[in-house]
Order: structure tokens, then sequence, then C-alpha cells
């Protein structure tokens, strides 16, 4: 099963994302609630996946994802946001985002990982690493 760190400075985004991963099979998580801690948490666990929002404290999400891209070129992150501002996606995806989602409308969110993960239509017990 997938390992996935969830950052937010909210824990009710947490548990709303960590709910709505559970009811789709996904049960092993990590947590932090800034981007110094999602960055320490990067390096001691190697997340499968990293689910970050943008404004958090100590370290905003997008400075978070450069460092962990800097640590691990290959990191897949998807940037969440409750402002879907094109300029604000551009930025996420030029840094290394692998795609974007907007908060708390998460409808999409579970085949974004999936896809993101190299798992879309398949069991992740069976996924290839590439």
């Amino acid at each position: 099963m997938a390992k996935i760190l969830l950052v937010d400075d909210s824990l009710f985004m947490r548990n709303l994302l960590k709910q709505l991963l559970l009811e789709n099979d996904f049960d092993d998580f990590l947590e932090a609630e800034d981007g110094l801690k999602a960055i320490e948490m990067y390096k001691l666990y190697s997340p499968d996946i990293v689910l970050m929002d943008f404004t958090m404290s100590m370290l905003d999400g997008i400075d978070a994802l450069k460092e962990i891209i800097k640590i691990d070129p290959k990191a897949k992150v998807i940037m969440c946001s409750a402002i879907g501002h094109h300029n604000l996606v551009n930025s996420a995806i030029e840094s290394g985002a692998r795609d974007f989602v907007i908060k708390p409308f998460f409808d999409n969110l579970v085949e974004k990982v999936n896809k993101v993960l190299g798992t879309l239509n398949c069991p992740l017990s069976s996924r290839q690493w590439k």
C-alpha cells in the first residue's frame, strides 16, 4: 500500500483528506502541519506520494515542494489549495508538482493520487515502479 504524507496546517483538512483516502483503501499515512516538518518527514520516511497545501506557517507549500524535489527529483507531490488561480497552478507544476487539486472539492483526488502513483486501473499491490 502506498505511504501518503499529508501536509496541511489545518488538522481538519488533514483529517478530511485521510477520511476520503481511507474510504478508497489507502491506509498508510504520515502527517505534517507545515513545510519544514514535511521536508523532515520526507527525508525520514520517503513516502510514495505527498499531498501538500500551499499556504502554511514556517515554510509554504511551494518552498517545501522545491526542497523535496531537491532531495528527490522523482518525488510525487500533488499540491492542494483553496485557490485555483492559474498562476498558482503553473507555479506548482513548474516547481515539480505532479498535479493540483482544489480544496475542499476533492471529487477527483483519488483518481489523481492513483494517476501520480502510476496505479490507475490496476491494484496498488501490483504496481511496477519505473
